[in-house]
């Protein structure tokens, strides 16, 4: 631990980030002052500014769940499948290549890309036949979005572990599906906190009873959400499993790690049972296995938890932004994150408009500069997890 911060404020904020950027440690204050927390915050070593709360944080609420204590992309996580594949099988670039496309192929990437017919899922169909006429969360744009990475930071990587073997690894969510519940219920907390004068630190932060009806709905929909990126997950690494046996086809695949890290679960912790809320934040209890994926072109870890209670047996979810999105675009330069990932399989940067502004810029926010360097990251909760297996990437598909 980096530091605990407790003067003048209702419970502690306790830190693995030991820079901490100041609009972070406002949430982080904001939420030491929320009435429905309990015990302390916690501030994973990549913590960064998010909405509401710091992205990166942990905390625990009594009786109540804080829709932007979840955030946006409810199930976001990461699925990584170990192989027999001895990595120099993959040297040859133009190979890495061909597999690189194949995956392309066979698993829709970017914002907007689906399958071009719906998906079949049998939770679809138990999440409809649940009790309450609101279950609304079911579109035609979730079934032809099953088995899709997304865009922003997620990613497909073939990887290779120091011991010289390949891995895959997926880094996605619920996709539109998580947004969707999110704002529904993020409004519906703010208008209930309103009518009852809760007082909030501020608005982003309204809660819900959880024996509010409300409360009760927003859990069955955002537990829903973690089925779906958990199914979508699955889907797409089946599809990658396909690809490696169509190009090795003597691959064995020894085991796969399927995890959220934005969600919130009922958790026993210091004698009591909190929501336990993860916002980019993994699980880490004792001997649980984990993934804390680098930056894009940086080192991937598996590592083992170590149950640590401080920081409510959690740990970070990756390396975390050291540059917001507008920011990486506009100081990034081409040619400096084309040297950064010299030696693995991508695909060019591409141009996009930013925010309305008419003008294209090159989409350079996932670059590996604009995040925090993962080994300090890990080195950063030493006393919460033990790393396993260090992995560097060989070949990247970006959403």
């Amino acid at each position: 631990m980096e530091f605990v911060r407790s003067e003048g404020l209702p419970i502690h904020i306790k830190s693995w980030c030991r820079n901490v950027e100041e609009s972070a440690m406002v949430q982080a204050e904001n939420l030491a002052r929320h009435p429905a927390l309990r015990h302390h915050v916690a501030l994973m070593p990549d913590c960064h500014c998010g909405v509401g709360m710091p992205i990166g944080g942990v905390i625990a609420a009594k009786d109540a769940v804080i829709p932007a204590a979840v955030g946006v992309d409810i199930g976001c996580g990461m699925v990584a499948v170990e192989t027999d594949v001895p990595a120099e099988k993959l040297e040859d670039m133009r190979f890495r290549r061909a597999i690189h496309t194949r995956i392309k192929e066979l698993v829709p990437a970017g914002e907007g890309k689906m399958h071009k017919g719906p998906q079949d899922w049998d939770g679809f169909e138990e999440y409809l036949d649940t009790d309450g006429s609101d279950a609304q969360f079911v579109t035609d744009i979730d079934r032809h979005n099953l088995g899709t990475l997304g865009g922003g930071n997620h990613f497909v990587e073939i990887q290779k572990s120091d011991a010289g073997f390949v891995w895959i690894m997926i880094h996605s969510g619920s996709r539109n599906l998580g947004k969707r519940v999110e704002d529904v219920y993020q409004e519906k907390a703010m208008q209930l906190c309103e009518r009852f004068y809760s007082p909030l630190p501020c608005k982003e932060l309204a809660f819900l009873p959880i024996q509010d009806e409300a409360g009760q709905n927003y859990l069955r929909d955002m537990n829903f959400a973690l089925k779906y990126a958990f199914e979508n997950r699955q889907r797409m690494m089946a599809r990658c499993r396909e690809v490696i046996a169509e190009f090795v086809p003597e691959v064995n695949f020894i085991r796969e790690v399927n995890i959220h890290h934005n969600y919130a679960a009922f958790e026993e912790h210091f004698g009591e049972t909190y929501c336990i809320h993860r916002k980019g934040a993994t699980s880490a209890k004792l001997d649980e296995i984990g993934i804390i994926p680098g930056s894009m072109g940086t080192a991937s870890y598996i590592v083992r938890g170590l149950g640590n209670p401080a920081s409510f047996m959690s740990c970070s979810h990756g390396a975390g932004r050291r540059m917001s999105r507008t920011v990486a675009c506009n100081t990034l330069t081409a040619a400096e994150c084309d040297e950064a990932m010299e030696g693995i399989v991508c695909d060019r940067w591409q141009p996009v408009t930013r925010y309305g502004k008419g003008k294209k810029v090159l989409d350079l926010s996932e670059a590996p500069q604009a995040y925090k360097d993962i080994e300090d990251v890990i080195a950063s909760e030493r006393d919460l997890v033990e790393v396993q297996v260090r992995l560097t990437p060989l070949a990247v598909l970006k959403g």
